[in-house]
């Protein structure tokens, strides 16, 4: 069995998300005052995230990516990593982080196993960092990412979403930062995704005028077909730095998608923007052996749309918020 849908995609890419909770209140994700959790209960236990990623690489998927909420706040994580190394075939490991807490964490990461990191970073201005998270907590991110470099993991990857009227004028700013420390920074338009429904349009700053941002700056030369990636890549200067645009609304790449997601609480998502899941979890504890986990996850994965639909005047916002689904 494999993990493919009805346009013949194969999904060979995990996302798996640890916890529903992170320790920023970003302006795109969920409001001031943050959101009411998962139960202790609801949440898989780390036997229960090993056993359905055992089960998923089973089925085909070659990368596994830790995800949040924020992943750094699950006990365990350095022990959950490890575990997955030492399954066969040995899929790629990574973790995308708000980079708290990555500083003192990042050596037993990279010892049990950890193969690449993304850390989320909108901004290396100080008050717009408080403005956009609600947080003054700069300096920790920033210390993560020179933590985990210094871990020895490379390529570091930066993730920014820039918004209109508030730090669409940083990105200059952000990729000279990452330039001059060897990270690769990658910039990501803003999703209908945050728990408040509150996104808009006319606040998206487009990959084509990120693009023009950056050019004005820079000399940008197109890299290498992107595959499956999200990232549409450039050389910056003739390279070999690079700069990548993730242009998930404008122009989506749902045609290469290989991606399926596993929340915290053991539900398959076959897309980012499903109205449907799939339970793994109730099933998993009531007596599920790992074939029928994984027919159930198959056939999760079978009825996957075409498109995110996002530019559809049909579509409708999913019920979760990134935090609850994983990036």
């Amino acid at each position: 069995m494999q993990l493919l849908d009805t346009f013949g995609r194969v999904h060979t890419d995990l996302r798996v998300s640890l916890t529903d909770r992170c320790n920023l209140r970003c302006a795109y994700c969920m409001p001031a005052e943050g959101l009411s959790w998962l139960a202790k209960p609801e949440l898989l236990t780390d036997d229960e995230v090993l056993r359905l990623v055992r089960v998923a690489v089973g089925l085909g998927i070659r990368e596994v990516r830790f995800t949040g909420g924020e992943p750094l706040l699950r006990p365990g994580l350095a022990g959950i990593v490890a575990a997955v190394a030492q399954l066969r075939p040995r899929p790629e490991i990574s973790l995308t982080t708000n980079g708290i807490g990555l500083e003192r964490m990042a050596p037993a990461l990279v010892a049990a196993g950890l193969d690449r990191v993304n850390v989320s970073l909108d901004t290396v201005n100080r008050e717009t960092f408080v403005r956009l998270s609600r947080r003054d907590r700069l300096d920790d991110v920033l210390a993560g990412l020179a933590g985990v470099a210094a871990a020895g993991l490379a390529p570091v990857k930066v993730n920014a979403v820039l918004l209109g009227g508030v730090n669409d004028v940083e990105a200059v700013e952000l990729l000279d930062y990452c330039l001059a420390r060897g990270y690769q920074l990658r910039f990501i338009e803003a999703m209908p995704l945050d728990a408040q429904h509150a996104w808009d349009r006319s606040r998206l700053v487009a990959a084509e005028e990120i693009h023009d941002r950056l050019s004005a700056a820079f000399s940008l030369t197109p890299a290498v077909d992107r595959g499956s990636a999200p990232a549409e890549t450039w050389l910056v200067d003739g390279g070999p730095a690079r700069v990548g645009i993730i242009a998930s609304v404008t122009r989506p790449f749902c045609a290469a998608c290989d991606r399926v997601r596993l929340t915290a609480d053991g539900q398959v998502r076959n897309c980012l923007f499903a109205r449907t899941e799939s339970d793994l979890r109730d099933s998993m504890r009531a007596g599920a052996t790992d074939a029928d986990l994984a027919r159930r996850w198959v056939k999760a994965v079978l009825p996957k749309k075409a498109g995110h639909g996002i530019n559809d005047p049909t579509f409708i916002q999913p019920t979760r918020p990134m935090s609850a689904i994983g990036g």
